[in-house]
């Protein structure tokens, strides 16, 4: 068995410099100076979208209030900034399963088992990557994920709105490309505060549980 590293990168990060790490982290990974390794991490407000010539999710992007970057990963435009929680995922898939649909299914898995601690019932959407729970007159979308791949070495991951104050920027966008999409928090769904430590540390025993052991 291998051993997991969970890393809390704490808050306010850049995301261009994050991302520059992550590039380093797959590198290392697949040389196995490393081993499997989760980042956790709150971002400075900015807007990213995946490699695609359609931009329409991201509105009238040159007046958005906050930076946008685009990155290699799949999806439409999104939001990241204080109150959300990110997770970026460097793990070889050569030494799990070599299928990208099932990272992203282990990864709902654990988002869906860490908001479970709080007694928020949440799932997934039959042809809709992310964790979504109901409401009364809509579904809300609380968690969005995008991954990459380096020679079977995963980066980039998920994005779950842990505090309110993460979601006025996605009134500016259509996040994920989706039009109706209400974006909600792991806050308002628990109906009282939550601290991104307690979520640090429910989303840590749920990663670990998921992805904790790998041969």
């Amino acid at each position: 068995m291998s051993r997991l590293d969970i890393q809390d990168l704490g808050q306010n990060l850049d995301f261009k410099e994050t991302w520059e790490l992550q590039e380093a982290l797959v590198q290392q990974r697949r040389e196995g100076k490393i081993s499997d390794t989760i980042l956790l991490l709150e971002h400075a407000p900015v807007y990213t979208i995946g490699r695609t010539r359609d931009q329409s999710s991201l509105k009238k992007a040159a007046q958005l209030p906050h930076p946008v970057v685009e990155i290699n990963r799949g999806g439409q435009g999104t939001f990241h900034g204080p109150g959300q929680l990110v997770g970026y995922l460097i793990l070889d898939l050569t030494k799990r399963k070599k299928d990208l649909h099932d990272h992203l299914r282990k990864l709902e898995e654990a988002i869906i088992l860490a908001l479970g601690e709080f007694g928020i019932h949440s799932s997934r959407r039959d042809g809709l990557t992310g964790v979504w729970v109901e409401k009364r007159e809509s579904i809300g979308k609380i968690a969005s994920l995008g991954v990459g791949v380096r020679s079977w070495v995963t980066l980039h991951g998920f994005a779950l709105n842990v505090q309110n104050i993460s979601l006025p920027p996605f009134e500016s966008i259509i996040p994920c490309g989706i039009d109706g999409v209400s974006m909600t928090s792991a806050e308002n769904e628990h109906g009282a505060p939550i601290s991104m430590n307690e979520m640090k540390s429910a989303m840590r025993k749920a990663l670990t549980r998921v992805f904790g052991d790998y041969f």
